[in-house]
């Protein structure tokens, strides 16, 4: 299925408002509680949601983020389950984009034609693939293309040659990589992030959101002026595995989930 009118650039063909871009973790710390945090992400008011896909050796991830891989992998959560998790949250009623976030040999195992064929039948709108680099994505962003997905490039500080490069050929939206290192939530971003962003916005004609390390209303509110979008992963990573006792009991999974939303209502409220 070929999709004609890709959502990530119906959400960006209006950028008057910067939007909010939450991450979990799909199968953290069970599928039936993803799926209920994903309907409270979009209550709160996200606006793009990224769905992690569980990865034994995930590279550019902090510890809060690997953690939350092993309580998915020891669900037996892989691409197909993440697959069917977004087939199940557009059947459910779930309109927003929807992007996944994988390390590029689950891509490749699964065949990269039947990949993004899959991933576009399933109504996925993107993917991010953190260790595919610019330079070696040819054959997976020709793949992509054919089913009218977006892969979603990143960009970190670097030399302003290297930043062209990337903006020149991003899809979707440019994802700011915030901070060098990990992900993981930070009490101080960095005082040139404002110039960075500004430097990227220069060098592409696609939107771009930033990630990495931002965890507060405040930082939110802070860096709302200089990007399209703010993604928020580790912070709210972190309020799941806090509440996943509550999370994984049936009978409380309500309770686990209205804490959450709560969290990240206080992040959404910030763009206001």
């Amino acid at each position: 299925m070929i999709q004609k009118h890709n959502r990530i650039d119906q959400l960006f063909s209006d950028r008057s408002k910067t939007r909010f871009i939450p991450f979990i973790t799909v199968g953290d710390p069970n599928l039936e509680a993803s799926f209920h945090l994903v309907h409270a992400l979009v209550e709160a008011g996200s606006d793009l949601i990224e769905l992690g896909v569980p990865y034994s050796d995930p590279l550019a991830d902090g510890p809060t983020i690997q953690r939350a891989s092993q309580r998915a992998l020891a669900n037996r959560v892989a691409m197909p389950d993440a697959l069917h998790f977004v087939g199940r949250l557009r059947q459910s009623g779930i309109r927003i984009p929807l992007v996944l976030f994988s390390y590029y040999n689950p891509v490749l195992q699964y065949g990269l034609d039947r990949f993004f064929a899959d991933l576009a039948e399933s109504g996925a709108d993107g993917i991010v693939i953190p260790d595919l680099p610019v330079e070696e994505n040819e054959e997976a962003t020709k793949a992509a293309g054919r089913y009218g997905i977006h892969i979603i490039s990143l960009v970190a500080p670097t030399s302003e040659a290297r930043i062209s490069k990337i903006g020149r050929q991003a899809s979707g939206f440019l994802y700011c990589v915030s901070s060098l290192g990990v992900t993981g939530t930070r009490s101080q971003l960095r005082e040139d992030l404002a110039d960075f962003l500004e430097k990227v916005k220069a060098n592409t004609s696609v939107p771009t959101a930033v990630g990495f390390g931002i965890s507060t209303p405040e930082q939110v509110r802070e860096l709302a002026p200089h990007a399209d979008g703010i993604i928020v992963g580790s912070a709210i990573v972190q309020e799941i595995e806090r509440n996943q006792e509550l999370l994984r009991d049936p009978e409380q999974l309500q309770a686990g989930v209205e804490k959450i939303k709560t969290f990240v209502h206080r992040l959404t409220s910030a763009l206001q």
